[in-house]
């Protein structure tokens, strides 16, 4: 038997598919002890259904709509008006009326009542789809509720709610519509509850609106609001708005904008007592539903009744770490340069190279430095690392310590007695005493790790089965005694205390900023700059061959390779390509996630970037570009010797000068090294859990070898030995992958929840200018080309690159261009550090970059002192 209509006590979050997201929520709201929710009833979606199947043409306007993409605005309205009017036309059956008025009937056929779209696609935890469907005030009688409620139906195929769905992937077809019906409630006030601050995200801070009447006037933007914001039981922020406006309920039926008396204009809407009771109520809500929500209240005849509680879905989960008390969290992307979400066994794998100090949220991973922050020395040495990479970090992380409430601090100073408190301020220069300005020691550290990563190739071919994560393990933990050897990090660190060194000196001694800029370029043993500079070797093979460079304009498919020999020159092209794919090819965007397509896998990716290295340059281009580079470096260093020998003490100084200018060039190429070694044996790793992937696919254990990508290293593990897994982790996984794709992640995040955003202070800017981060010096002005994926390159030379982040796999796109803007990064992360090596000006640490900059506006990027100008 078909069930028309639920009451709402009749309904909970369980039948949402029955009712839509809206009615769930009250009848789950109205299941809580104490919550006021006006009477009423849900027309479930069986009607609608029944309706969808008895309009006439319904399927082939349906089937026309599937067809459109987000841009085609004049087919989205001609299409939606279409299927509002089949609906609004299409009578109501008989059964279903008689259903629908019994319902009235119960409650009172002559009162007022609110019809409320319910969409099954609504008030999910990663979509709400407020606002997309239409909601009727003060409907008064039978027939005019029926009608109203014909518009909900019709509403589901509103011009916005169409295009919400088309930008969010959501079928058409697959989307019903519920509609509420319940009692008028006529406030005196009435507005929104956020149970966590939607400015800054703190799940301890509640913020209201609230203004005079219906809340139709706030939600269309009609009237200002009365802000005010509650923490741990206390007003803590109030904003007193002026209100000249009111939406009221009209006698006969809607309703209309009134203005406010003037007495009462600026008066305060809710009493404090009564902002309190507000947030109480709000509180238990979000305990019932287990997320912060955002709620519609109002209040009549000194009662507050609830008419909404939906999740708040722009909130960016808190880190799982499981410490207690307050704690601060920094972004591990931010550093690492890729901010995109991993997936599940990319996340854990990388969590098992760092030793188990990084925490997850939002499929991203960050740091708790609470403890470092807490102490006075170490806390000194942090905040002087993060402010020479990242300054927004190292401001966001001053604001919490000038709180002085929200880290306790140590007592004493630890350096002395915490254990390992003061080894982070003496590293450094511990570090630096083991390198002794040898460069071959560089040399050595390189053929240890390529006689290591060999070793690996031959003895995980042995290893299957649960042996198989056995030797992976271990194989980490002699991968982490090697990276943080004291001869390894002494390298890093000599290059970089050089490079800050010369900088600080050449500014004191002679006014120069950012002199070390230059004396960075073409360095050797630079792993990622090589990187690009031999691609641009690999388009000059394939240069002199027109009938290859035709056929790659047209690749489509990833077995090209294979294809080239049969073409003139296709031989020569193969084995170029392949050498460089056995250097180069376990890179990738986002190569710090194991589950990530490396180059080898889809090489594809590597022909846009050939082709360009071929139209724009000539031959030989790579060998004079690290020459020119050198020679500059050359020039620089003897002209700051010669100024600094006219200096008293010059001798001494240049001497000085010298010797860190060649620890620089030595040591600072290594940089990249470590993680060059890193992704290598992340790939061998990848191509043995491949393998099992497929045993398990053979056996029906999982249906696709890359489902392993969706568990963890622990959890993958266990399914090899047990050889069982529920369908529905997966599944679940891949869709929460999907939400974590449309989360922002922030630099710092505290254990509240609190998104704490640095800023560059700096005065004396041109008007309008973007700040960030200075990088690489230099000023340069060019085309803009605004680019959030590598694959959608399309460069000229001498375009400028905006784009979220760089990871190493971008350098060969570095080749054509002569600027940089990035929205992530710092002085050591890897755009920052090939854009010195070829001489880019770059500015990084931009925020909404790929949004204040337009692809094809002319900009000027200053590198020296981080700012871009805006120019047409």
């Amino acid at each position: 038997m078909r069930t028309y209509v639920l009451e709402l006590q009749e309904v909970d979050r369980t039948k949402a598919k029955a009712v839509g997201g809206k009615g769930a929520n009250l009848g789950e709201l109205s299941r809580i002890e104490g919550i006021r929710v006006p009477a009423g009833f849900c027309v479930t979606t069986e009607a609608f259904q029944r309706i969808m199947g008895e309009a006439p043409s319904i399927g082939g306007s349906l089937d026309r709509l599937s067809l459109l993409e987000m841009g085609d605005r004049d087919g989205i309205r001609e299409l939606s008006g279409e299927l509002r009017r089949i609906i609004e036309g299409t009578a109501i059956p008989e059964d279903l009326h008689e259903a629908l008025t019994q319902a009235l009937s119960t409650l009172g056929a002559d009162d007022a009542y609110a019809v409320r779209s319910s969409a099954t696609a609504e008030d999910l935890p990663g979509a709400s789809f407020a606002g997309q469907q239409d909601t009727y005030l003060n409907v008064i009688g039978t027939q005019a509720i029926l009608q109203h409620v014909r518009r909900c139906w019709a509403s589901l195929f509103t011009e916005r709610a169409v295009a919400y769905r088309i930008q969010h992937g959501f079928d058409h077809r697959k989307v019903d519509m519920a509609v509420v019906v319940q009692k008028m409630v006529f406030p005196q006030a009435s507005g929104i509850l956020f149970t966590a601050d939607p400015v800054t995200s703190n799940r301890k801070v509640s913020s209201i609106e609230a203004g005079f009447g219906l809340g139709e006037a706030l939600v269309s933007g009609l009237a200002s609001a009365d802000r005010y914001k509650v923490r741990d039981g206390q007003v803590i922020e109030k904003a007193i708005a002026r209100k000249t406006l009111a939406t009221r309920a009209l006698a006969e039926g809607g309703t209309e904008e009134r203005a406010i008396e003037p007495e009462r204009q600026d008066g305060q809407v809710l009493t404090d007592a009564q902002i309190l009771r507000l947030e109480r109520l709000g509180r238990q809500i979000e305990g019932h539903f287990g997320h912060p929500q955002d709620i519609e209240w109002c209040l009549a005849e000194e009662e507050l009744h609830i008419v909404q509680s939906r999740p708040i879905t722009t909130l960016y989960p808190i880190p799982e770490a499981g410490a207690r008390g307050n704690r601060v969290y920094i972004s591990v992307g931010h550093q690492q340069m890729m901010t995109d979400p991993m997936k599940p066994l990319g996340l854990s794998l990388f969590q098992l190279t760092s030793g188990g100090r990084m925490h997850a949220a939002g499929g991203r991973l960050f740091v708790d430095p609470t403890k470092e922050l807490a102490s006075p020395a170490s806390r000194d040495v942090l905040l002087n690392v993060i402010g020479r990479s990242n300054p927004l970090i190292k401001d966001a992380l001053l604001a919490i310590i000038e709180r002085g409430d929200f880290i306790e601090p140590l007592p004493g100073d630890p350096a002395a007695s915490g254990p390992g408190q003061g080894k982070q301020g003496t590293a450094p220069s511990r570090f630096d005493a083991q390198v002794e300005d040898d460069p071959s020691i560089v040399a050595d550290l390189i053929e240890r790790s390529q006689a290591s990563l060999e070793e690996l190739k031959r003895d995980i071919r042995t290893k299957a089965g649960t042996a198989l994560f056995d030797f992976i393990l271990e194989d980490l933990q002699q991968m982490k005694k090697s990276l943080f050897d004291s001869r390894n990090m002494g390298v890093i660190m000599a290059g970089m205390n050089a490079l800050s060194w010369i900088n600080e000196k050449m500014m004191a001694w002679l006014g120069e900023r950012n002199v070390a800029d230059t004396l960075s370029q073409s360095v050797s043993n630079n792993i990622t700059s090589e990187m690009g500079l031999e691609l641009l070797d690999v388009a000059d093979v394939i240069r002199p061959y027109p009938d290859v460079v035709a056929y790659l304009q047209n690749v489509k498919h990833e077995g090209f390779l294979d294809e080239l020999v049969e073409l003139e020159g296709g031989q020569e092209a193969r084995d170029a390509i392949r050498a460089y794919l056995h250097k180069y090819g376990m890179r990738c965007p986002g190569e710090i996630d194991i589950t990530r397509a490396r180059w080898s896998e889809e090489p594809t990716t590597l022909v846009p970037l050939i082709l360009s290295n071929i139209k724009n340059f000539e031959p030989h281009a790579g060998e004079r570009r690290f020459e020119q580079g050198r020679q500059e470096a050359l020039q620089q260093a003897r002209a700051l010797l010669d100024r600094l020998r006219q200096l008293p003490d010059g001798e001494q100084k240049a001497s000085e000068a010298q010797r860190m200018i060649d620890r620089l060039r030595s040591f600072i190429g290594y940089r990249e090294y470590p993680k060059y070694g890193l992704v290598n044996r992340y790939f061998v790793y990848k191509q043995a859990l491949l393998q099992e992937a497929e045993r398990l696919v053979q056996e029906s254990v999982i249906h696709d070898a890359e489902d392993i990508y969706y568990l963890t290293f622990d959890e993958l593990r266990e399914v090899v030995r047990t050889r069982q897994l529920d369908d529905q982790v997966v599944s679940k996984r891949k869709a929460e992958h999907e939400l974590n794709k449309k989360l922002t992640p922030p630099r710092v995040i505290t254990s509240d929840g609190e998104i704490v955003a640095g800023a560059y202070q700096r005065a004396d800017l041109p008007a309008g200018a973007i700040v960030g981060l200075p990088v690489s010096s230099g000023v340069v002005e060019g085309r803009a080309r605004v680019l959030l994926d590598m694959a959608d390159a399309d460069l000229e030379a001498g375009d400028i690159l905006v784009t979220a982040f760089t990871d190493p796999s971008w350098t060969p796109l570095f080749v054509s261009i002569k600027g940089l803007v990035t929205e992530v990064g710092g002085l050591m992360t890897h755009g920052a550090v090939i854009a010195r090596e070829y001489g880019l000006p770059a500015v990084v640490d931009v925020e909404n970059a790929t949004k204040l900059i337009r692809d094809g506006q002319h900009i000027r990027v200053n590198g020296t002192d981080g700012y871009i100008e805006l120019l047409t």
